[in-house]
């Protein structure tokens, strides 16, 4: 057995979210439990009463209590964490906004599940990209060594934006399923991440906080977390690489999987990336330009990052495991053409895939790459948005 295969570890990703919030040790952690995303805390909860950590554990009686428990502890200045999905963080959705307008560093994982009705347990990301406009970073996750790599610069990031960061993972199939990675020394965690910062504290500042505020100064205070999230992007790309000198992985804005040549290129968050990398494998051995995009940060969204990469490029997919409903595109494929108006000759399609859980094969890649060829084939586009593997 090779020395790199003895360092690593099998987890399922909550327990590797639970693993890393361990080793960093957290001042205040506010649970309420929801599927699949329970076994986070449940894991955590055993490491406080087995006192493994000194947090300070907190069980509410509702997700949005669970926030403004998170709240509280943060504008005291507490290292603070949860973790949450679905319905969960559709209840959050009013204190979302509040952490953020206070510019508070929370981190939270979200275990990305479809949003009721109907009721549905499985992952699809609607729930993330329901709240994509709260003034939260938001982190995806391809592996359960990404969950926990991104687990640990979230709270690196949120404290040096002072932004909150949800870290995410595809419901089931990263929560429950087991991948070997590699767990880091506690000790070196924890001097990477170095003491608690925040903004301020109400334990030593006389400071009113939330307050209210009319026309005067609103505005100003909005533009001002603006800022804060344009400012972020660089502050991202600083702390990827003190990870990797740190740990010696790697981390971006987004991934480029044999991206330089490709002519056709797949967008994608989360998971699916996997089956993706496997499909553009078996069609480079064909001599077929292809390569992938994979989204690691949706926000702040790297529109002139993704610019200098797509402008070339002839046909552009964007896999949308959630919904807008807006007659047009899904979320990540509106970003798209947005930040690529005037700046790309591609022709951009639309998929919508995976809703409620649905299976996405490698089958379902190799028809969308087949789609793709044909409209360069052609040189002509019939669709822009189409539903993957739906009846």
């Amino acid at each position: 057995m090779s020395k790199d295969l003895k360092n690593l570890i099998v987890k399922t990703g909550n327990e590797a979210i639970a693993l890393a919030m361990k080793q960093i040790n957290p001042d205040v952690v506010a649970a309420y439990p929801i599927t699949p995303a329970t076994e986070i805390m449940q894991i955590f909860s055993q490491y406080v009463a087995d006192g493994e950590v000194t947090t300070e554990f907190i069980p509410v009686e509702s997700e949005h209590s669970a926030m403004s428990a998170c709240v509280g502890a943060a504008a005291c200045g507490a290292r603070t964490m949860t973790a949450t999905s679905s319905q969960g963080l559709a209840l959050m959705y009013e204190v979302l906004n509040i952490a953020s307008g206070l510019r508070l560093p929370i981190v939270m994982a979200v275990a990305n599940r479809a949003l009721s009705a109907p009721i549905n347990i499985h992952g699809d990301q609607s729930d993330t990209m329901g709240v994509r406009d709260c003034g939260w970073i938001q982190l995806y996750s391809e592996t359960v060594q990404e969950v926990y790599d991104n687990f640990i610069t979230a709270v690196k990031i949120a404290e040096a934006c002072f932004l909150p960061v949800m870290v995410t993972m595809d419901g089931f199939i990263l929560t429950h399923c087991l991948e070997p990675f590699k767990m880091e020394e506690t000790k070196k965690i924890r001097q990477f991440l170095g003491q608690p910062k925040s903004l301020y504290s109400l334990l030593n500042q006389k400071i009113t906080v939330g307050a209210i505020d009319f026309q005067d100064y609103y505005f100003e205070h909005k533009r001002q977390e603006a800022e804060a999230m344009k400012e972020a992007k660089g502050i991202i790309q600083r702390v990827d690489k003190d990870f990797q000198k740190n740990f010696g992985r790697r981390y971006d804005l987004f991934e480029q999987y044999q991206l330089a040549d490709a002519e056709i290129v797949i967008i994608v968050a989360g998971s699916t990336a996997g089956i993706v990398k496997e499909v553009i494998d078996d069609l480079r051995r064909k001599d077929k330009k292809v390569g992938l995009l994979k989204i690691r940060v949706f926000r702040p969204w790297p529109y002139n990052e993704l610019r200098k990469v797509l402008k070339e490029k002839k046909v552009i997919a964007v896999l949308d495991k959630a919904d807008s409903y807006n007659s047009f595109s899904g979320p990540i494929g509106s970003e798209i053409r947005t930040a690529l108006y005037n700046n790309c000759r591609a022709k951009i399609v639309n998929y919508i895939y995976g809703l409620g859980g649905r299976d996405i094969t490698f089958d379902d890649i190799s028809f969308v790459f087949n789609d793709l060829f044909k409209i360069i084939q052609y040189n002509k586009q019939t669709f822009e948005i189409k539903y993957l593997g739906v009846r």
